[in-house]
């Protein structure tokens, strides 16, 4: 230790009692149950699946109860209190209009959630619980959470509980245990990308993660293009915008985030009046609550902004040779006087040859009117207050990969060849491959949005993170190409086609996963891997489990978008201090009353039980200790002076 962090230490336990104090604190922390982690992946926006889940803790919550109260509640009484537990606002209101609260259910209702409480706290320190607690009823909940079981103690919370009712508190105290009950089953919570796109609302799901201190990000491919869209790069709006409309995300785009879609909505109803605009009708999962639009106007809008998405990214493509995509300047590719499009695998002819605002001299160049529109929504982008608080929130608390607790995070791949080793990307010079070339990505991304405005080097990383959203070795994409252009104009569907990296194919093999555990320096005996980004397709008998064990995919279609494909509606892996368990969840529907609880899976049973002491924040106590022991030690030498607190 150097000198100024000794003083520093000494300062914080300016005695030998303060220090050996501090030592049995630590060592009792670290003695205690590992806490509980939840992985989640590919949320998409769907908000209401995703607080469903987040708020039962997995069907978890649901299976204290039962363990507790089987034998003393029927299942309809039990379901009753989960559902009070994971919406405790929506339930007190409900229950009150049918007049179903007076002072016995009060106090039977408050003795059940202070016992599932305990329950739920049981694993974690007196301290990291009163942290969990609302501030003003912390007292009294703790008062309720720790029963001697006497009479004396009983009759104490008796009175409690009827000073609550007399006052109209008891309401806002069964809402702060339910809040309570909720975050204490949720110690760590791992997102691994994909937070935006298809669903309607991902500002709500990202409103929610705001409020988690214990949380990390892996960014996924649809994130940083809203990060890079934030950061204002033209070809990045344009890309957002146009998958926002495509899925009809109208109330996100101009509701929540403020985006000014009335210009765009002006030019494309002037541009393609009598345009049907047949192969841009929009995907409508979800409907707008707040910002309706016709789904006439929906398509001409939807059209219009990919026309100038694939002008900006032409640009792009011609800005940056380095990238190597030259074949996909698609609107170069055009005989507008065939109406035919040339490509890798041949000439094809154009379903749609409607192009109004594209010079066939010179096919990239945006019309004043498209110029005009771009400069109103990159302002509507920078300016955003909300999004730059969602993306300012995934810097801070994302990357591109974690390591944790002898997990490796990832959204989607590590490129390989096809033989299995680590693909090497050339860039400016220097050739990137595994975990380097994550790192490097990691420091281009907070480039693109925090970098000098105006600089070279900040215009190169925005481009670099378009990159990442399509090109051939991005880790985020995963696949040789794009066809984006394709599916809307060229009707043959082989060219459609987007082949996948040889990683997912060769992670089936226990040595490929193995060789990606040590490149980023963790032991394959005692780590795995998890990421998302691919829809695992359950109904076709598939299984997030991959390599023997040492990789999940845990994408099981929480969008539904996917459902179809994977016949879930999504998958959580849970990770206690005994287990590790997928949660395998059935399609939400907010208008059903009772969602189904999710069929858990136990995929790895861990012997001996994990304690803290095993995890990385155990390591970092560990430490800890081994400091305030040398401090206890100089108090003890008479090396360093004792004061009193």
């Amino acid at each position: 230790m150097n000198e100024h962090y000794k003083q520093l230490l000494a300062r914080k336990y300016p005695n030998a009692t303060s220090v050996l104090a501090e030592i049995v604190n630590l060592k009792a922390i670290l003695s205690l149950p590992k806490g509980t982690e939840y992985f989640f992946s590919d949320l998409h926006g769907e908000h209401s699946a995703f607080l469903h889940m987040l708020n039962s803790a997995s069907g978890t919550i649901r299976s204290k109860i039962d363990q507790r109260f089987g034998n003393a509640l029927d299942e309809t009484q039990r379901e009753a209190l989960a559902t009070l537990i994971y919406q405790p606002e929506h339930t007190l209101r409900t229950l009150e209009q049918n007049g179903g609260l007076d002072e016995a259910w009060y106090r039977q209702t408050i003795f059940h959630l202070a016992e599932i409480c305990r329950i739920a706290s049981s694993k974690y320190t007196r301290s990291k619980v009163r942290k969990r607690l609302p501030p003003d009823f912390a007292y009294i909940i703790e008062e309720l959470l720790y029963d001697d079981g006497s009479d004396n103690r009983s009759a104490y919370h008796e009175a409690i509980i009827r000073s609550m009712v007399e006052t109209g508190m008891a309401d806002t105290l069964i809402i702060g245990i339910c809040n309570a009950i909720r975050r204490l089953s949720v110690d760590m919570l791992h997102i691994i990308g994909d937070i935006y796109d298809r669903g309607p609302r991902p500002d709500a799901i990202l409103n929610e993660l705001l409020h988690f201190s214990d949380i990390d990000i892996q960014w996924g491919n649809h994130d940083i293009t809203w990060m890079g869209a934030a950061a204002g790069s033209p070809a990045l709006i344009a890309t957002v915008l146009r998958i926002g409309i495509r899925y009809n995300s109208f109330d996100l785009l101009e509701t929540a985030y403020g985006i000014n879609l009335r210009p765009l909505s002006t030019f494309a109803s002037t541009v393609y009046a009598d345009d049907p605009c047949e192969f841009f009708q929009l995907h409508v999962l979800d409907e707008n609550k707040y910002d309706s639009i016709s789904l006439a106007l929906g398509a001409k809008m939807h059209k219009a902004i990919s026309v100038i998405q694939f002008k900006l990214e032409g640009q792009l493509i011609a800005r940056r040779p380095e990238f190597h995509m030259e074949h996909r300047d698609l609107l170069n590719r055009i005989n507008f006087k065939t109406g035919e499009i040339t490509l890798k695998s041949g000439i094809y002819p154009l379903q749609d040859t409607n192009f109004p605002t594209v010079d066939p001299d010179n096919p990239l160049a945006l019309t004043p009117e498209e110029e005009a529109l771009m400069k109103s929504l990159t302002a509507s982008f920078i300016y955003s207050e909300p999004l730059n608080r969602h993306i300012r929130f995934l810097y801070s608390y994302g990357s591109m990969y974690k390591r944790f607790n002898g997990n490796l995070l990832y959204h989607g791949c590590i490129p390989l060849t096809e033989e299995g080793e680590l693909e090497t990307v050339e860039l400016n010079g220097t050739r990137y491959q595994g975990r380097n070339w994550l790192d490097y990505i990691d420091a281009q991304t907070r480039l693109a949005y925090f970098g000098e405005p105006g600089s070279p080097q900040r215009q190169f990383a925005q481009d670099f993170v378009w990159y990442l959203w399509c090109g051939s070795k991005s880790p985020l994409f995963g696949k040789d190409q794009m066809t984006t252009f394709e599916r809307y104009f060229v009707a043959d569907k082989k060219t459609h086609k987007e082949h996948t990296n040889a990683y997912y194919k060769l992670i089936a093999q226990r040595e490929t996963c193995e060789m990606l555990l040590r490149e980023f320096e963790l032991d394959p005996e005692k780590s795995r891997i998890i990421n998302g980004h691919v829809p695992v397709k359950t109904k076709k008998g598939e299984h997030p489990k991959k390599g023997d064990g040492l990789l999940y995919i845990i994408d099981g279609g929480m969008a539904k978008a996917y459902q179809s494909k994977t016949g879930i509606g999504g998958y959580t892996l849970i990770f206690n201090s005994q287990h590790l368990a997928l949660a395998i969840h059935k399609p939400y529907s907010p208008d059903v009353a009772t969602p189904p609880s999710p069929t858990l899976e136990i995929v790895e049973e861990i012997h001996p039980r994990m304690r803290v002491a095993d995890t990385d924040t155990g390591k970092d106590l560990s430490q800890r200790v081994e400091e305030l022991k040398w401090l206890l030690a100089a108090y003890r030498r008479g090396e360093l002076r004792e004061h009193q607190i």
